[in-house]
């Protein structure tokens, strides 16, 4: 375990609690708590694309860590650990689109979710109350996950001047991950990304916060051979698809 604080100032504004030897079950159970958030990232082509598609916010255009945030709820009558977010749910037959409950096991898996954080901003009770309610009346109202806000999002980290105005593909009572999560933190006024729209903030945007919080972060090393694998399947598959759109438009104007 390490600890590293990074300051603003005199005052710490952010400390970072890294683990590396323990397995996602025994993080996510030592650390999760009603109000916190939770990111991840791992080995899917949708992981990769999203954690891709930030690199337009670093100035080394690197790849961004994470690719999905969640708001943990708590331990429920089953004595497991509940967590409110919007994703996309591919399970036998079924589709699941948007604001939904899952057990917070579906992140055990060490092959699919590489690393985690949990992100604490020392909610009051109060605050988490209400974080929690809002959140379940989105659930409720079966609020719909935003495909077309994703593609408005990445409009916009190619042109940050965007980012700060409305999502131009933004649709009432839709949300993606992070967007969902910013949404019910500006409701109990916390404004985890001030001066972005709440339907432009990323998973990263998150992470690095500049409201005053603790991360919990589980990094395990994966070999660079791996990872050159992974970035050069995705890359791949990329260009593959931007082929079949160009020729898919030259087609259109052919006619």
């Amino acid at each position: 375990m390490t600890l590293d604080s990074s300051w603003t100032g005199s005052a710490i504004v952010h400390d970072t609690i890294s683990f590396e030897d323990l397995s996602n079950r025994e993080f996510l159970q030592r650390h999760a708590r009603p109000g916190r958030i939770g990111l991840t990232t791992g080995t899917t082509l949708a992981d990769r694309a999203v954690a891709r598609a930030q690199r337009h916010l670093d100035k080394d255009g690197k790849w961004g860590c994470w690719s999905h945030a969640f708001i943990f709820e708590g331990v429920r009558v089953d004595g497991q650990h509940w967590i409110i977010e919007s994703d996309l749910q591919f399970q036998k037959k079924h589709l699941r689109l948007g604001v939904q409950e899952n057990r917070l096991s579906k992140f055990f898996d060490e092959k699919l979710y590489t690393t985690l954080a949990i992100l604490d901003f020392g909610l009051t009770e109060e605050q988490t109350n209400r974080l929690i309610r809002e959140g379940l009346d989105l659930v409720a109202g079966r609020a719909q996950y935003s495909l077309r806000e994703l593609l408005g999002t990445l409009l916009a980290l190619r042109n940050p001047r965007l980012r700060g105005r409305e999502n131009l593909l933004a649709r009432n009572e839709c949300f993606f991950c992070s967007a969902f999560v910013v949404h019910l933190f500006r409701k109990v006024r916390v404004d985890l990304a001030s001066g972005l729209d709440s339907k432009h903030v990323t998973p990263a945007d998150l992470a690095r916060s500049s409201v005053p919080h603790t991360t919990f972060l589980l990094k395990r090393e994966v070999p660079a051979s791996r990872l050159a694998r992974v970035a050069n399947r995705v890359k791949n598959r990329l260009h593959a698809r931007a082929r079949l759109v160009r020729r898919a438009v030259k087609t259109l104007r052919r006619r």
